[in-house]
Parts: structure tokens; sequence; C-alpha cells
């Protein structure tokens, strides 16, 4: 049995989310894309990851109930990790990242994170849920399980994220500051997680929390290819199929994912 590099796992869930269903369905519409001979597989960098042995697939987590999905997931992606494998998740809502990371922290005892999003995602519950999707990062530092967050693109900080932010050490680089130039670098093992939306919606209509003044997609891929780091999981959140009825973001995410797939390969 030949074991993958890297292998996509599919997170169907959004039963989290604070605003519109949707993400659940985006696991298989990203493969769409993704396996689609409008492209073919390699990466900008010249790694085709179509290759045998570079990409394997998973399939879906049978989800379950929000309180089954956690354990589930945590479960799924600890088997990746025993194989050998590299994953990187397809959400689904960010939520899912949390018990990702608990499966990451018990394979890699140095850990960092870099979280690209709109949102900080550190509330400490909101609307009584402490698993919402926008509390994922504040489950994650409280229970240790990363040594290190850095958070890109952000703009819809609050006076509580801030606290909450201060609070956990988590190093926050606001979208009203992007430096193009800047490249982020990293001692630890590092698992990055995408949320869409830290990307303009003019680039990415298809996701739930539409916030104006993102970067633009190649700002993101030069982030994500410039980084110097052992890159050793991902994840790629947030895309809502039922906003995207051309089609525009499941590009953007396939493309994504495939870059991902080049550096975690490499």
């Amino acid at each position: 049995m030949v074991i993958a590099k890297v292998t996509l796992v599919g997170v169907p869930y959004d039963a989290s989310s604070s605003f519109l269903p949707g993400p659940a369905g985006a696991p298989p519409v990203i493969r769409e894309a993704l396996r689609s001979d409008s492209s073919n597989g390699y990466s900008e960098s010249g790694s085709d990851t179509r290759a045998p042995g570079v990409l394997g697939d998973a399939g879906d987590v049978d989800v379950g109930t929000p309180e089954q999905m956690r354990p589930r997931v945590e479960a799924a992606v600890a088997a990746l990790l025993a194989s050998g494998s590299r994953p990187l998740a397809l959400g689904g809502d960010h939520s899912v990242t949390h018990p990702i990371m608990r499966a990451m922290r018990r394979k890699h005892p140095k850990l960092a994170i870099l979280h690209l999003d709109a949102h900080p995602d550190l509330y400490d519950t909101l609307d009584g849920d402490r698993h919402s999707h926008a509390c994922p990062f504040a489950r994650i530092m409280e229970e240790g399980l990363a040594d290190r967050l850095v958070q890109v693109g952000i703009r819809t900080m609050n006076p509580h994220q801030r606290a909450q932010a201060d609070r956990f050490g988590v190093e926050v680089n606001e979208m009203r500051d992007w430096d193009d130039a800047q490249v982020f670098a990293f001692d630890q093992p590092l698992y990055i997680s995408v949320d869409l939306d830290v990307l303009d919606p003019a680039f990415v209509p298809g996701v739930s929390h539409r916030e104006s003044g993102g970067c633009s997609v190649r700002q993101l891929l030069r982030v994500i290819q410039t980084v110097r780091a052992n890159v050793i999981g991902a994840d790629v959140v947030e895309f809502n199929p039922s906003e995207d009825p051309n089609g525009i973001t499941q590009w953007v995410a396939a493309k994504l994912v495939r870059e991902l797939v080049a550096r975690m390969a490499s």
C-alpha cells in the first residue's frame, strides 16, 4: 500500500455556523474542481500534485451530531497521521479546526498555526456556544494545542477579541497593516488554516460572512508560497457553495488546495 504524502479528508459540517448554513456542502465541490480536466495538477512551483503517491483522499468523515463531530474528526486525523501522511482538511465551518488540532498536537510536541482569516475566531462563546465557528482558536489556545498562533488578514477585531488575543499571546496581523513584502517564519512545525473569507469577497463571493477589504488571491498565494516552515497540515474552510452560483469560489478553493499540497509534499 502506497501512503500518499498528503491526504485530503472532508469534514461536511456546518452546525456550528452562526449565520448562513452551507459550508457542509463544500468538500465534494472542491474535489470536483481539483480533479477537473480544465486544469492540470501542477502547482506554481512546478510540483505535480497528481503524481502517484503525492495526494490521497480519505473521503469524508461521518460527522454525525455536533457532539459526535469533534471526536470523529479527531480520530480521522489521528489515523492519517499514524499512517505517515499529512492531513489537508476540506471544511466545513471553522469549528472543525479545533478537533483537528487535538490530533495534530498529539503527533507534534512543538506546533505553530498560521491562521488566515477576516475574523480572529477568538470569542470565548458566541450565542451560548463555546464550540461555535467563532470560537475555535480560543479553545485551541486554552488547551495548549499550539505554541504559537499567528493570524493574518484580520479586519473585524472587537474589544473582547482583542482582550482574548492579549490573553493568549496571539500575534495578530490586521489587514489594514498588510505588507506585501512580509515573509512569515516559524521554527516549529506549521499548520495552516485558511478561512476563505480572508480574501476580499470580490474574489470569493461563496462565503457566509463577506467582509470587504480583504487580500487578493495573489497576495494569499504569496503568503503560502513564501512562508518559512515545515508545513505538516492544513485546512481550507468556510466555503459556502450555495452562495457561489457561478463557481468562482470553487476554483479559488481548489487553487489554494493545490498550492498547499505542494508545500506539504515538498
